[in-house]
This record gives C-alpha cells, structure tokens and sequence, in this order.
C-alpha cells in the first residue's frame, strides 16, 4: 500500500484520501492493501472509526464491505473489536449479509463484540437475530465469553434473546455460569441462577459443578450465592470422587475452606474420601499446608488417622518426605491430634469381619443345637469385642513381620558362612603351598619343607590340610543345595554351622602349630614364654567362646522346649466355643505354621543356630 494513502486513511483524512484517489485516473490505488496482513483501505478505516472516510470508500467501492484480511476478517470485525457503532451500522445497511462471515478463528462480529465488552454494539447487533444462530453449533458462545469477561451488561442483553445459551458447553464441557464462578463475578452468577438455578448443579468433562469451580479459585462469595440458592449443590462430587472441600484443599484455599468449615454442618465431608481414598488431610499433608492441617484437626471432627488406598495415614504421608521442613511441623501436629502409622492399627479385612459376624450369629442363635445359653453368649461377646479383634489383628500383622524379618536372618546367615568358608579355603590354601620355615632351595631337598620332620609341622600339616577341605565342602554344600522352605533351610545351616565351627578350630590348631615350628627353641631351656602366653590365650579365648555360645544355645532349647510344650497341652485342651471361633478367621487368612525359634525368643529378639 502507498504509504501516503496509508497515512491518510490513519489520520481521517478525507480530503487527502480523495487527492490521493482522484491523481490515479483509474483509481486502482484504493484497491491497494497492506503487505502481510493484507488489509484493505476500508479495513483500516473501520478500525479506526472514521465515519466519514467509511462512507466515500463504500461509495467508490461498495463490493470492499466484504472483503477479507489474511485473518478472513472483513471490515465489520475490525469496526466491532473497537466499539464503532455508527461504523458498523453503516456497513450492515449496505451489505446485511457480512454479517455471516467468520473470521479464521470461527468468530463471529457479535462474539469479538462481546469480548471486548461493546455493549451498545452487541445490543445493535441482537436485532439481527440470525446473528447467535451462527454459534448454535459451535462450542463456545459469546454468552460465554461475555460471562468469562464479567461483562454483565452483555450478558443480560444475550439471555433476553436466548436464554437457552446459558445451558450451552464449550468444549470443555462448561456452561456460562461455570465460567462466571471461576472468573468471581457475582452480578454474573446472579443473573444465571435467576434465570434457572438448577444451573448450579450441570457438571463439566471433569465432573465438577459451577461450586466446584468457585472452591477451586477461592471465591467465597460465590460459594455463598450458589449454596444460598441450592444447598444439595455441596453433595455433588466429581468424577475423581472429590468434594467440594476436597477441591477447597488441593487448590490451597483456606479462605474457602474456613467458610465451608464454620458456614455448614461438614462432619461427614471431612472424612469422605477421594478416588484413591485420601480425605482432604491426606491431600493437606501431602501438599504441606501446615495452616490448612492444623486448622482441620482443631476445628473439624476429621479421623486422623483413616487410610488411605495404600493403607496409609496423614502421618505416613507425612513421614514419607520428613526431610522437608514444613513436614518436620507437620509432624508433631498430627501426632497431638492423635494421628498415628497405619502399621500401627488394626488391619481391616472386609472377609474377616463377615466370616466374625456370621459366627457370631450363629451361635448367638436360641434354637441352635448345642447352644449353651449365657456362658456361650458371653464367650462371644468376649471373642469379638473390638478391643479382642483389634488385638488378635496387631498380633498377627506383628508374628507376619517378624517371619519375614527371620528369614531374612536365616538367608543372611548362609551368605555369611559361605563368605567365611571362602575366606578359610583361601588362607589354608596359601598356608599349605608356603609352609612354615621355608623350603630347601638348591640340592636333592629342593622345594621340600625344611621343617617337614618335626612333630609341630605334622600337626600343622594335618590341620591345615583338613580346614581347607571342610570349608571347600562347606561352599560346594552351599552353592549346590537352593532350599526354598524355612525347615529345611534351617537344617543345612545347622549342619555348614558346626562344619564351619570345626574348619576355624582346625586352622586356629594349624595356626599354633605353624608358631611352634618356627619359633627359636634350640638354645633356650624349655619352651619360650612368649609360645605358652600365646597358647595360654588363645585356649581362654576358645573356652570361653564355646562356653557362652553353648549357654546360648541350652537356654534357647530350654524355651522352645517350654514353648512346644504349652502349644501341645492347649491342643489337648477340652474344645470349646472360644477356640474354635479364635482359630477360624486365623486359619481362613493364612496356613503358615509356627516357628519355635521366633516364637520362643520374640523378648530377646534373637535366637542361636542350634
């Protein structure tokens, strides 16, 4: 375009305009437009709302009310964006039909009207009714715009003509009011609800309502007008099973939350859960609000220590990420609320408490056979209790990780032996090809023991000889044999235990003997001192070692024995209600046997390979 013509038009210049058109003889320089955006001389006037100038263009070249600009936005757009009313009622008397035109983004000239809030533009406009017909099959309307943008003036006007929009979705599955509620526009919300007020309760894609929308952005006055008008509205949750305050407290709304919390009576939605069963201290927790926790456990009746999906409490979610600082507070508020590990209660089990009830009817019956009245009543009474069940549940989650914990020990200790073993092998090995006192060098002797004949060497000899083949045993025994139950598992440490035992004797044996061999004796009356202290030691330490391993082990015998013995006497206990029915939800749970070996040494924590 020349940039005088484009200067002119700017300005308003009507005269220049015309010098410009009338020194071109076939006025071809009015059909010039600008270079990208490809905008006309009539664009750029109706944007700038010269009236005037509109006119003498139409009047030159009537046909441009219809063109397009790169965007496919004609004239009427550009004058609607910016509020020129006169302008655009001047290019509808002389082209209705541009009202039709879309520009590339779908949008009509009423729908960029609305968006800029031009209400006395979009009330001119709803005279030409066929205009909102343009958005009936789209998604997005300019009531929605309008209600997004807070222009309330726009959005009565629409309703009038339409009231049927306000029940349109956009894409998102959301209705006007939904926009309203999230944007905080109260006259907005009014006027919807006024209009219908089951409104309130329409959801979107994600299942939430217009109240959903207004906790999300912490609108409390919105969340007043909507429970004001529909307070069933609050009992609505969203397809991710989440309630209203849930949504208050994952967005971090303590305001909304606080509103919620005093305005209603909220003692069951505290303690409703989520889809993967988080209440809203869960999710407080997990997010570290520590304002929001601290103000759920002192104003709400919330259980502080409901479980999640994962089994977990807010405290286990707390502990999770303890190295944070926030959660370092969170702590021992949760812990004053009362707020406890889910290891630490009872586990609860759907088929358990079935299986408890139908017993406990059943012999509860009056006209069951064998039935003996008050004693059997009480009996079961007593059996399920909750205090009973809670602590038979402990009991059993308890003996599970203790189990795991000794097999755990038993794996480590064949690990260990099989380490030790190794670690023999290879120092009788090395000992065995350097004796001691060395090896002739030269003559018929070479590579003989020089001490080979005396009685120390044989000894050594003989020792030595017989750890290494023990502990090589012991590995071939360990690396062949995978048990995969805990008895027999048991039974092959006991016996690479005891060989293991012996291998160290023999090499401790071997050991003293290598000292003798070379230690100087020819010249010295007797055996030298440092050799009897040496074995004075060592034979101590031994004795002792063995003494206190073979206490150990006669003491943990003597338990299990003690142990065994009172689960026979009960097995030959006259049968009775309360046993029968204590080992039956046991024995439908699981089938492991017992362990002595935990069982007898759960105080000491530990027990001896015997």
């Amino acid at each position: 375009m020349d940039p005088r013509l484009k200067e002119a038009v700017q300005r308003g210049d009507t005269t220049a305009f015309l010098s410009l058109v009338n020194q071109n003889h076939d006025h071809n320089i009015i059909d010039q437009v600008t270079l990208g955006s490809m905008n006309t001389v009539l664009h750029i006037a109706s944007r700038f709302g010269h009236l005037e100038l509109v006119h003498e263009i139409v009047r030159l070249r009537p046909e441009m009310v219809s063109s397009q600009n790169h965007r496919l936005e004609t004239p009427l757009h550009d004058a609607c964006r910016e509020g020129h009313l006169e302008v655009a009622m001047s290019l509808l008397r002389v082209e209705p039909s541009v009202g039709y035109k879309l520009n590339r983004e779908n949008e009509s000239v009423l729908y960029v009207a609305c968006g800029r809030g031009w209400s006395g533009v979009v009330k001119y406009l709803l005279e030409y009714s066929w205009l909102l017909m343009l958005e009936e099959d789209g998604s997005t309307t300019s009531l929605h715009l309008a209600a997004s943008a807070g222009h309330t003036d726009i959005v009565k006007e629409i309703l009038k003509v339409r009231p049927d929009f306000a029940l349109i979705r956009d894409s998102q599955g959301s209705t006007p009011l939904h926009l309203a509620c999230s944007k905080g526009h109260l006259d907005i919300t009014r006027e919807l609800l006024k209009l219908d007020s089951d409104l309130c309760s329409l959801q979107d894609n994600e299942g939430r309502t217009p109240l959903h929308w207004a906790a999300i952005k912490g609108k409390v006055n919105i969340l007043d007008e909507i429970l004001s008008v529909s307070l069933d509205s609050i009992e609505t949750v969203t397809k991710l099973s989440e309630t209203v305050l849930h949504l208050c407290v994952k967005y971090n709304q303590f305001e909304a939350t606080k509103y919620l919390v005093e305005t209603l009576d909220v003692s069951k939605m505290v303690d409703a859960t989520d889809i993967d069963g988080n209440t809203v201290l869960h999710l407080a927790t997990a997010a570290k609000l520590s304002a929001m926790v601290t103000f759920l456990v002192k104003s709400t009746s919330i259980d502080v220590n409901a479980l999640n999906h994962k089994g977990w409490t807010a405290l286990d979610v707390a502990e999770s990420d303890a190295s944070n600082s926030v959660l370092i507070y969170l702590i021992p508020t949760l812990h004053n609320a009362g707020g406890r590990n889910g290891s630490q209660l009872p586990p609860q089990s759907p088929l358990i408490q079935r299986i408890s009830s139908s017993a406990v009817n059943s012999r509860r019956s009056p006209h069951r056979k064998g039935t003996k009245g008050p004693s059997s009543s009480w009996a079961t009474n007593i059996m399920y209790s909750p205090t009973t069940l809670q602590s038979r549940r402990r009991r059993r989650s308890r003996r599970e990780k203790q189990l795991e914990l000794h097999s755990e020990g038993l794996q480590n200790a064949r690990n260990t032996i099989t380490v030790v073993a190794v670690l023999i092998a290879t120092v009788t090995f090395a000992a065995g090809i350097n004796p001691p006192g060395g090896v002739y060098q030269d003559g018929a002797l070479a590579g003989k023991s020089i001490m080979g004949k005396t009685n120390a060497f044989k000894v050594f000899t003989i020792c030595n000889n017989i750890a290494l083949l023990m502990s090589l045993g012991i590995v071939v025994v360990l690396v062949s044999v995978i048990p995969f139950r805990r008895k027999p598992l048991v039974k092959l440490l006991k016996v690479t235990h005891r060989a293991m035992c012996a291998s160290v004797l023999f090499m401790e044996v071997a050991y003293v003997a290598a000292l003798w061999v070379t230690e100087p004796s020819g010249h010295v009356k007797g055996p030298t001192w440092e050799l009897l202290a040496l074995v004075c030691i060592a034979g101590v330490f031994l004795l002792t070692l063995s003494v206190g391993l073979g206490l150990m082990m006669t003491k943990h015998r003597f338990r299990k024995r003690i142990y065994r013995e009172g689960r026979t006497s009960k097995k030959r206990t006259p049968e009775s209600s309360v046993s029968r029915v204590d080992d039956m939800p046991h024995n439908m749970k699981s089938r492991q046997t017992s362990n002595s070996d935990v069982e007898s040494s759960e105080k000491e924590g530990f027990h001896p390979i015997s």
